[in-house]
């Protein structure tokens, strides 16, 4: 499934003042839209990113914003936020079949809650973050001096958030309606308003946005109390080996490699793909590839193990990491590897979700020692860094 994210960042920060948009403002050493920015490109769902830029960004846009592991495009914003999210939508690719959008000013939501809002939105057509209150709710009245009107049950109140998720024919219905002449604070509203369902998912106290002066230090305890939990930086390794037959393809890092054997498995027996897969699972404590993608189980026979990799990664973002860096040793004395490696990289990055200056592999041989050494066997060990964001 293509997915796509627009991040809302076209907006001037009214409310905030000072001379510079508030998604520009630097927290721990970052702009807030970069470290948004940065959380989409990391995410192995998304499939590319538009910005909503003010004008006067998008003729020089930020370094960050330039030369990116995923497609990227920037916009002018609009007036309101939902003419910057139209003009974004309008450079969406055809082939977008859910939307993504999230404000720039919330740069700490997790990978989980833009995962679980993702598969929300893919069973119900919508679906938005948001926290149900805490507080009893009062109705005000009154223009100069409020008193209250009435007592809401709590229970039945939450307090949007983004990211917010639309199939590509909500969103249309949506800002049509905002082009009408409907206004709204957020595209949820507007697909209430065209008549579709819009689903709730559990949202993030952390997630919160930036608005006001005052949530500047907020922002930064946050960010604090991550850097004090030592980024909660893990390493994880891995490790796979298959038997080489005749009559099999030989797959390394999603690579078709021409030879006249290939590894025998229950799903294609990428080596490659499988000691990362361990290695990711293995760095967050979530178990390794038979836990998760049983060789007993029919549903993974023959199964394209960088779509597992793919799911692997998805597990790990649901549970709080991103992941930052894998290396990988392929231990094969023949066929020789040097000539598809940079293909391999791409693939792994891609499906891992970060820079392919982040995946490293090599090729070495086993000078003839054991099964592998006698060309029987193929192996590879992987390490992979993650961090808990």
């Amino acid at each position: 499934m293509f997915v796509s994210a627009i991040i809302a960042a076209g907006g001037r920060g009214q409310r905030f003042g000072g001379a510079v948009p508030k998604q520009m403002l630097s927290v721990g050493g970052q702009s807030v839209l970069e470290r948004s920015v940065a959380l989409f490109l990391a995410h192995p769902q998304i499939d590319e990113l538009v910005i909503a830029l003010p004008a006067e960004f998008v003729a020089e846009p930020p370094p960050y914003l330039r030369a990116t592991s995923k497609p990227l495009r920037i916009v002018t914003g609009g007036d309101r936020r939902q003419d910057s999210v139209l003009n974004a939508f309008q450079a969406v690719s055809a082939e977008a079949e859910l939307i993504v959008i999230h404000d720039a000013a919330r740069p700490f939501a997790s990978p989980g809650l833009i995962s679980r809002t993702i598969a929300a939105a893919a069973e119900s057509g919508a679906a938005l973050a948001a926290l149900p209150a805490r507080d009893t709710v009062k109705l005000a009245t009154g223009e100069l001096v409020p008193f209250v009107r009435e007592t809401i049950p709590r229970d039945a109140v939450y307090l949007a958030q983004t990211p917010q998720v639309f199939s590509r024919r909500v969103l249309r219905d949506a800002l049509a309606l905002g082009e009408s002449g409907a206004d709204a604070t957020d595209e949820a509203a507007l697909a209430e308003r065209a008549g579709h369902p819009v689903r709730l998912v559990d949202g993030e106290q952390t997630n919160i946005k930036i608005t006001t002066p005052e949530d500047l230090p907020v922002m930064d305890a946050i960010l604090k109390g991550r850097n004090h939990a030592g980024a909660d930086v893990r390493v994880g390794t891995g490790y796979d080996l298959h038997r080489l037959v005749e009559g099999r393809p030989l797959i390394l890092g999603g690579v078709t490699v021409p030879f006249e054997r290939g590894a025998l498995g229950h799903s294609d027996a990428d080596v490659v793909c499988h000691s990362v897969t361990d290695a990711i699972l293995g760095g967050a404590a979530l178990g390794d590839i038979g836990r998760h993608f049983p060789d007993n189980d029919p549903q993974w026979k023959d199964a394209n193990s960088v779509e597992l990799l793919r799911r692997a990664v998805a597990i790990v973002n649901e549970a709080g990491f991103v992941v930052g860096n894998v290396d990988v040793t392929v231990v094969l004395e023949r066929p020789k590897i040097k000539g598809y490696v940079e293909s391999m990289r791409q693939v792994i990055a891609d499906a891992v979700g970060v820079p392919i200056e982040c995946v490293g592999i090599k090729g070495k041989t086993n000078e003839g020692v054991d099964a592998v050494g006698r060309g029987e066997a193929v192996a590879a060990h992987a390490s992979a860094l993650l961090r808990r964001v």
